[in-house]
């Protein structure tokens, strides 16, 4: 008898279609029923041996919360039937409601149950009790996760362990994940965790990698990727990574209408393995990220998401570095434009934040025009080993790329038709803020803001809060300054100013949207006297 290896989780959902991931243990007939009737069914793919399904559910009322099972040839696998949670559900709300969306990245697996967690409470995992104690009380409509969601370069004790049983850790890459068997364990290890595995089939998700999802600073320069590539572990490594993230994560992303019209998934679907079909993408996307998007936009009544890849997408040569090659740049601007007076609020998701520390900001700018040769070879070299050694690989690293999202942003949110709001959404740097930006000699007529939120479960170490409380203060903004003057660097086209945080824990942020206002709530995971957790808000604000 098939069974369940991970899900369900409950991916994209409309007014009237959701889908369902599931992964098996064996070849089947997965068939997801709802209680109003609705259901849909597919056979399972396979990839290395691995089984998978995502099931299109269609007949979904708008407005209404349906509980739903699995089924795997014809036996019923979810719920379990001794689950202490409520009945998983496909909520359709509708449209003129409004949305409330949470976001965050960053999450390392929460250890077993009975173990010790040395990074402290699990923000999704408070987020899945608060919601099964109270079904029917405020939950997210849809939970944006901004990056991160497996670490391949940093692993748990015990998938060291289990890793050191199917090679030698002394060879490359050691205690790194090194192929796609190995990523599926992340994968299981993070998605079983009873509350998680919960709350992802009950509250549709939206997903886009960072750079921990393959390795820690991908893609930072040209210089960075020759010499990963002249190592013999990093082709598998960067394959297996794309591969896997397609299977878990992407596929997801997209609507019914967009899977039937993929000629990939429809290949890996005829054939009997589909592993040789998907690593050929993988490898196509490697040697041309152009030919290859990963980023994907969706409506939400009228509410639009725009999540960009701000990862493989990138043009790395230093001549012409930019975050996003030149076709991701157009689409980006068309998902922006098209019918902007259909929606009141714009939401840009991009793992990495446009909008950082003053000083931090400098500092990068400062480091590309170094590379570039701004001040010769010596300085060159010394921009490369500080943009490696100190991570600085943001938006305000590629410097046209960072002027042209504040221009594309600032023409989305003027005129005739403009949205009330246009939010970046972002994660990475292990703290939460709120930054308002303001542009020369004109004014948006959109509420305009940068809200970054990390991590979700990781550690923030003492040097990283006092690094970024000193970045945010008025010093390191001077500092950042005669920085900037050293880098010959011409002033950005906007400025800003932080208004809330920096802010550090395991958190959370979530946007109410309903009509034109917006308002912003971020919560962290706290441990309470009687040994639970619970989400205690930290800030509550209107932002338009």
């Amino acid at each position: 008898m098939a069974g369940l290896r991970l899900g369900p989780l409950l991916r994209y959902t409309d007014g009237s279609s959701a889908t369902i991931w599931v992964e098996t243990d064996r070849p089947c007939t997965t068939e997801v029923r709802c209680a109003d009737g609705s259901r849909g069914t597919t056979r399972t793919f396979q990839v290395a041996g691995h089984h998978y399904a995502l099931v299109p559910v269609t007949g979904l009322t708008p407005g209404t919360a349906t509980e739903y099972e699995v089924l795997l040839d014809g036996a019923r696998a979810w719920p379990p039937p001794d689950s202490p949670f409520p009945p998983s559900v496909i909520a359709t709300p509708p449209a003129d409601e409004g949305m409330r969306i949470a976001f965050g990245s960053c999450r390392w697996a929460s250890p077993p149950a009975g173990e010790k967690d040395p990074v402290g409470p699990d923000a999704l995992d408070t987020l899945s009790a608060r919601i099964a104690a109270d079904p029917e009380g405020t939950r997210p409509d849809v939970l944006l996760l901004l990056g991160d969601q497996v670490y391949a370069d940093e692993v748990s004790d015990a998938t060291r362990r289990w890793i050191a049983g199917r090679r030698d850790l002394a060879e490359p890459p050691g205690e790194q994940i090194a192929d796609y068997e190995e990523y599926t364990r992340l994968y299981d290890e993070s998605w079983s965790d009873p509350k998680v595995r919960w709350l992802l089939s009950t509250v549709p998700s939206c997903m886009i990698f960072d750079d921990h999802d393959v390795i820690d600073d991908w893609n930072t320069s040209a210089a960075w990727l020759a010499d990963m590539r002249a190592t013999d572990w990093w082709r598998e490594r960067l394959l297996s990574g794309l591969m896997s993230y397609w299977v878990y994560q992407q596929l997801g992303n997209l609507s019914p209408d967009e899977l039937a019209a993929d000629p990939l998934y429809a290949a890996v679907h005829e054939t009997p393995d589909g592993t040789d079909v998907l690593r050929a993408f993988a490898a196509r996307a490697d040697t041309d990220p152009a030919s290859v998007r990963w980023s994907y936009r969706r409506d939400f009544g009228r509410v639009r998401l725009v999540m960009v890849d701000s990862r493989a997408a990138r043009v790395l040569e230093e001549d012409r570095r930019t975050m996003l090659e030149p076709g991701e740049a157009a689409w980006l601007r068309e998902q922006v434009m098209e019918e902007r007076d259909s929606y009141d609020h714009l939401l840009i998701g991009t793992s990495l934040p446009w909008l950082l520390p003053h000083l931090v900001h400098d500092v990068e700018a400062w480091s590309a025009a170094m590379c570039v040769g701004e001040r010769g070879a010596r300085w060159a070299r010394l921009g490369e080993r500080i943009r490696r050694g100190a991570d600085l690989e943001h938006w305000s690293a590629f410097p046209a790329s960072f002027d042209s999202l504040a221009d594309l942003i600032a023409e989305a949110g003027t005129g005739p038709g403009a949205p009330a709001t246009v939010s970046v959404l972002s994660g990475d740097v292990h703290h939460a803020y709120v930054a308002e930006p303001s542009w020369p000699g004109r004014a948006p007529d959109a509420t305009v803001a940068q809200l970054t939120c990390s991590p979700v479960h990781n550690s923030v170490p003492l040097s990283i809060r006092l690094g970024f409380r000193f970045g945010w203060s008025a010093p390191a903004r001077a500092l950042g300054r005669r920085i900037a003057r050293h880098g010959r660097c011409g002033p950005p086209a906007v400025g800003w100013r932080k208004t809330g945080g920096p802010w550090f824990g395991n958190q959370l942020m979530t946007l109410t949207l309903r009509g034109r206002s917006a308002r912003l709530r971020l919560e962290q995971a706290r441990a309470e006297r009687d040994g639970t957790t619970a989400l205690r808000t930290v800030t509550d604000r209107e932002l338009a």
